[in-house]
């Protein structure tokens, strides 16, 4: 692999954990299951877009950008870590989020307010369709701004992908563990890119099981195929000649409910049964979704008791007091 020389900052703590949730496996009568601490990597009380930003705000700086700007929903995860990146960097931040403006802030936006960055609200446009404007309107200030995309989901953000797996392998290794499965979210799109991307890279056998959050598309173009597309152009960037299609993507579309950022009774359980045997927070639009889905996956038989499953926790927990009037704080665990 050939991206030693692309510039990357150090924004978190790495390599996250690598535990074993093996009361939530024994509550499931399941298969074992492994848990990938992303919700640990320590920047803005953590989360996977830490990676993806190293690399791409690393990019910004190389460009002399002194403006940085992504898009997102009210309570962003990506926009969160974004913000405080910037901070960090000395870059100023601006958040183009979909929605109006709340009168009380919570949850990630009350983060976002605190880290000092400045929030533009967009309506129905929640992935960044109304950031060309606001590019020209800072330029016209003087200003060099530097657009993330959406999820941090570009070449740079899946590389940070291939590196995280590699991470993974080390300790997978070290403690003598195998999976069959690597099961996460799949949203904007750069987490399962590079995360084919490196399982191709690295020979791994086990299936990358992306859970779909989203009905929506990315840019006009279907999910599946931007998915695949990304991982294409990122082998190209670091000189790898992999050539991806549809039938090397795992994409399930099963679980995604009533669509983006609405919980039911399948995030309900994941994140009550999550907390309740291993003391592990889950949020409401992500891993909670995807939890929700491995449940149900091993419940219908599809994972049984002879597979192994590393579930990819990408953080997110601080969305949690932004749904509250959305969770069923009574459950208790099944």
């Amino acid at each position: 692999m050939q991206y030693e020389h692309i510039p990357r900052e150090s924004l978190g703590f790495f390599p996250t954990p690598l535990v074993e949730l093996t009361k939530l496996s024994k509550k499931l009568n399941g298969p074992r299951i492994f848990m990938k601490r992303d919700d640990n990597t320590g920047l803005a009380l953590g989360g996977n877009k830490t990676r993806k930003l190293e690399f791409i705000l690393a990019d910004a700086l190389a460009q002399g950008a002194d403006t940085i700007i992504t898009a997102g929903a009210a309570q962003s995860n990506h926009c969160r870590q974004t913000a405080a990146a910037s901070a960090s960097l000395g870059l100023e931040c601006h958040l183009v989020l979909g929605g109006m403006e709340p009168d009380h802030f919570d949850g990630n936006l009350l983060l976002d307010k605190i880290f000092g960055c400045s929030i533009h609200w967009a309506g129905k446009n929640r992935k960044g369709e109304d950031i060309p404007q606001l590019v020209e309107q800072l330029k016209n200030e003087g200003k060099k701004p530097y657009v993330v995309p959406y999820g941090g989901s570009n070449e740079l953000g899946a590389l940070a992908f291939v590196e995280a797996l590699r991470e993974l392998e080390s300790q997978r290794l070290s403690i003598n563990a195998s999976f069959t499965h690597i099961i996460f979210a799949s949203s904007s799109g750069g987490t399962h890119a590079g995360l084919m991307l490196g399982k191709k890279i690295l020979k791994a056998p086990y299936q990358i099981v992306g859970v779909n959050i989203d009905k929506g598309e990315t840019d006009k173009i279907p999910f599946n195929q931007y998915i695949v597309s990304l991982a294409n152009s990122t082998a190209k960037l670091i000189g790898e000649n992999y050539q991806f299609s549809n039938a090397d993507l795992i994409l399930n579309s099963d679980y995604v409910g009533e669509g983006y950022g609405v919980i039911g009774a399948l995030e309900n359980e994941a994140i009550s049964l999550t907390a309740q045997t291993e003391g592990i927070l889950l949020d409401p639009v992500y891993t909670g979704r995807a939890m929700g889905g491995v449940i149900e996956m091993i419940r219908s038989g599809k994972l049984n008791k002879t597979d192994s499953v590393l579930f990819w926790h990408t953080g997110g927990a601080p969305a949690l007091f932004a749904y509250s009037d959305g969770l069923d704080v009574t459950q208790k665990g099944m």
